[in-house]
């Protein structure tokens, strides 16, 4: 019990700048805002997002199933655990370096008025779909998740909190959709560039900086025996 509490105490410290390292992608707030050109700018752009965080829960869910079947560990970190942190680490390292010269993603275009839910609900997924493979940040989230010394409801529930709060800054999409209307439309273009060039900015070093925590970490337990954390 005392080394779940502990493992618990330590995703507190390793995750958040995951997260923010993972939030840091202008991609799907540019789908919202496009959602939010359509007829049911609230609901769509809603959809957008639920059909996103609903497939990138179900990739970590499946993600960490086949790594524990993979692996055959239960509950305490093994080498293949690090193998994976130092593979994702240098991988992050590749990214971030061919993303400081890298264009913005965001590109203009009209939205389907008559946008259904359906389809507004399919396209977060879709985009979920498409950037899983360079959702590195978003790995390295599940792999220290992995590492600690939780149970499945344990191990489970903080993929799902961290599912929520990846989604919670995106509601500002929806949010000011109902509350200035037709208004938030350039209000959303402009936030959708600036967090587009914010992000050219920041992610390269974001990357960096936590692909060398994995390297150094993974490291550390091959030459040591014991991780950072």
């Amino acid at each position: 019990r005392s080394a779940g509490i502990n493992g618990m105490h330590e995703l507190w410290l390793t995750l958040p700048p995951i997260l923010l390292a993972d939030i840091v992608n202008p991609v799907l707030f540019a789908f919202m805002v496009y959602a939010v050109g359509t007829t049911r700018p609230l609901a769509n752009s809603l959809a957008v997002l639920l059909g996103h965080t609903m497939a990138y829960l179900a990739f970590g869910v499946l993600f960490a199933v086949a790594f524990n079947v993979i692996a055959e560990r239960i509950t305490n970190p093994e080498p293949i655990d690090y193998w994976i942190s130092l593979v994702i680490g240098l991988l992050l390292l590749w990214v971030a370096w061919r993303s400081r010269s890298t264009d913005s993603m965001q590109t203009e275009r009209s939205a389907d008025a008559e946008m259904s839910l359906i389809k507004a609900f399919s396209m977060g997924g879709v985009i979920n779909l498409i950037g899983i493979p360079f959702a590195l940040p978003y790995f390295a989230a599940i792999d220290q998740v992995l590492k600690a010394d939780l149970s499945a409801t344990g191990s489970l529930s903080v993929v799902i909190v961290y599912n929520i709060a990846y989604a919670l800054p995106f509601l500002v999409v929806p949010l000011l959709a109902l509350v200035m209307g037709e208004a938030s439309r350039p209000v959303l273009a402009r936030i959708s560039n600036k967090v587009d060039r914010i992000s050219a900015v920041l992610m390269p070093v974001m990357l960096l900086l936590l692909g060398l925590f994995l390297i150094v970490d993974a490291v550390s337990y091959f030459t040591t025996g014991e991780g950072l954390i």
